[in-house]
């Protein structure tokens, strides 16, 4: 990491309140160069407060654009950090429409020439799609990391038409946490404690609406750019990483948005921007890849920026499976065009009689993190136990040549229920001479969803259907020696929310059933493709204080062998315990506990606790939430709990329980 202190413009920046039509002004912070004459104005918008959680983030990325000639602007959406207003539904209709506002706010200021770009990881990056869709006059860039383009099948919330428990249920918990946190009175002042009771009145479990619509509705349509990419005027430069789960949203917009107006970028990264080094590597000097956007479409330079291929992706050699890489073996590819000629679907059929899947309930629990994040923990490990509950396919990769793959593998699968309902799950896996099973990639289909999401179809009893879906992208190389496995299995624990009955499995004929690899032949635009190294602006100084306490695991596995039970308890590591240089505190602990019996779909349960502290010793103020979250499921419906205590010093401010029965139509 090169740490960049001199640049082309001397930087200044400024804490401000930005109007909003109704009169809530929102809290933002802006780094401008120093210069008389006007710049484009870049934009992040999201709701995870500018002066603490992402302050050390934002350090790394708003001065050195600064530097680098724009007004470089961070701003808390509506009822979070130091915002006013109260909080709401995810990307929901205002937080939109306040984007809208905001980035003409932006363009209309003395020291903007008008034009603005937006960009952001995660939630930022998703409303920079959403807000592009809109198609406000000076937004004239995006640049969206690790975001979606469809709400439903690509998000938190479902896959493949099943309940996601595992992020379901933690982002859930999580994003009720970091709602409930008060404003600091160090930006907001005295009235900070009227405004965090107001906007504890107004926060509400997301649970509730998301298990509300379990097919693909008109609620999850909202912000799914996928319904018409074509109402997006912006250039769209879609940055992804293959240990992301939002990956396939490059693919899509490469393939569906007019090439001159598009670029695509996949690295073997994980939910993570990909210049800060976090595992897996190798970093690249993003900064400076976005800076060559920003100056093409923001300030009109002729720099060769859309003379790049239209996608360019990391491609991973083979390797053993581990829960996390520094860096992975591999190298980068580049496509002129998506979908490309160079990429031949090629089909692997199965062999063999007709085999029952009945996978126990536990399967699952070494699928790793949904959301990598660079932890040692993150990723899978060796496979080989959750193949043996599997049905598995082997085909054997020749001793010559690797087979490459680019894209998303799919399967078509003939298969047999003696129930109305199940799901079927497909890893594709890498195995190397010594046994070790490498996840490449999976996917996962809610068989009532079959016909489509937006409907919940119960399978004919008795009979057999031939199902098709497709896996996540990926770019990887089986070498030659290896064999290429397809697991298929009944359960997925806790990824995949099980229901009752769906114990019971189901059959597969291998007559009529197939894996279809996206294989590619090498291309005239591989070679060639170089980053920078990965550079940045001085950190902020934050500091991490010591302390005696053994940390828990990230992830740890226990069974209680007469019982039958299987519990995953989670240690996310946001963040943690840490100081900011202009005094606050701030300290975080986070639990989430997944438990099932491996014969009983009813046994699942998902549990998450947050205690969040933050202290400013000067002026006395100690503010803490502390939430609890669980999810069960009975026959009818999930049944949720969810509670919120906050609390100034040791007086209970505020204290809600929720208790919501929501019927499970389909999921």
């Amino acid at each position: 990491m090169i740490i960049r202190t001199d640049f082309p413009y001397g930087t200044t920046h400024e804490d401000v309140r930005i109007p909003l039509p109704d009169g809530v002004e929102l809290y933002a912070r802006i780094w401008r160069p120093v210069t008389d004459e006007p710049v484009p104005a870049l934009l992040e918008y999201l709701p995870y407060r500018l002066t603490d959680w992402t302050a050390p983030r934002d350090q790394q990325r708003h001065p050195w654009y600064a530097g680098h000639g724009y007004a470089s602007v961070r701003v808390d959406v509506r009822g979070h950090g130091c915002s006013g207003g109260r909080p709401g539904d995810e990307y929901d209709a205002r937080e939109l429409a306040d984007g809208v506002a905001v980035v003409e706010w932006l363009a209309a200021q003395p020291w903007c020439t008008g034009s603005v770009g937006m960009f952001g990881i995660s939630w930022g990056g998703f409303n920079s799609l959403q807000i592009a869709a809109l198609a406000p006059e000076p937004l004239k860039a995006i640049v969206t990391v690790c975001s979606t383009d469809d709400r439903y099948d690509n998000d938190v919330h479902y896959m493949g038409g099943s309940v996601l428990a595992v992020d379901m249920h933690a982002w859930a918990a999580t994003m009720l946490a970091f709602a409930s946190r008060p404003p600091d009175p160090r930006f907001v002042g005295d009235d900070w404690r009227r405004q965090w009771l107001e906007r504890l009145e107004a926060v509400e479990p997301l649970v509730h609406t998301w298990l509300s619509h379990q097919t693909r509705d008109a609620y999850w349509r909202h912000g799914s750019v996928c319904e018409d990419y074509t109402a997006i005027r912006a250039a769209v430069l879609a940055v992804g990483g293959w240990h992301d789960p939002y990956r396939d949203t490059v693919l899509r917009l490469a393939e569906h948005l007019p090439p001159a107006r598009v670029r695509g970028l996949i690295g073997p990264w994980s939910h993570q921007y990909p210049d800060r080094g976090l595992p897996p590597g190798p970093a690249i000097g993003f900064l400076q890849e976005t800076l060559r956007w920003w100056d093409h479409w923001l300030k009109g330079a002729d720099n060769g920026v859309m003379d790049e291929p239209l996608l360019r992706t990391w491609i991973s050699d083979s390797h053993p499976p581990a829960t996390v890489y520094d860096e992975l073996p591999g190298r980068w590819v580049g496509e002129k065009a998506w979908p490309s000629a160079s990429v031949i679907p090629v089909p692997y059929v199965f062999q063999g009689a007709p085999v029952d899947v009945a996978s126990p309930q536990h399967t699952g629990l070494d699928a790793g993190r949904f959301f990598p994040f660079g932890n040692d923990a993150d990723l899978p490990p060796d496979q080989r136990e959750e193949d043996a509950k599997s049905a598995c396919f082997e085909f054997p990769v020749g001793r010559e040549e690797p087979v490459e793959i680019l894209g998303r593998p799919s399967v078509t699968l003939r298969l047999r229920l003696d129930v109305s309902y199940g799901q079927v799950i497909a890893r594709l896996c890498d195995v190397a001479p010594d046994g070790s099973s490498t996840l490449v990639t999976r996917g996962a289909l809610n068989l009532s969803a079959r016909r489509g999401r937006d409907r919940a179809l119960p399978w004919p009893v008795g009979s057999y259907e031939d199902v098709t879906f497709e896996l996540n992208g990926i770019g990887h190389a089986f070498a030659p020696g290896h064999r290429i496995r397809l697991a298929v299995s009944s359960a997925y624990w806790p990824w995949i929310w099980p229901r009752a009955g769906s114990e019971a499995g189901w059959t597969l004929d291998p007559a009529g059933s197939a894996l279809t690899l996206p294989v590619r032949a090498g291309s005239a635009a591989d070679g060639g493709i170089v980053f920078e190294a990965p550079e940045q602006a001085e950190p902020l100084g934050v500091v991490f204080p010591a302390t005696l306490d053994e940390p828990r695991p990230e992830r740890l596995v226990v069974r209680d062998v007469a019982r039958g039970t299987w519990r995953l308890e989670v240690d996310p590591r946001y963040g943690g315990t840490r100081v900011f240089p202009d005094g606050l505190e701030y300290s975080e602990d986070a639990e989430e506990v997944y438990e099932i019996q491996d014969a009983d779909a009813l046994s699942a349960r998902t549990f998450s606790r947050w205690r969040i502290r933050l202290h400013r010793p000067e002026l006395g103020w100690d503010a803490r939430v502390e939430t609890r979250s669980e999810i069960v499921c009975d026959e009818g419906g999930f049944l949720t709990s969810n509670e919120v205590v906050c609390r100034e010093g040791d007086e209970v401010v505020f204290h809600r329980t929720w208790e919501r029965r929501l019927p499970r139509a389909a999921g």
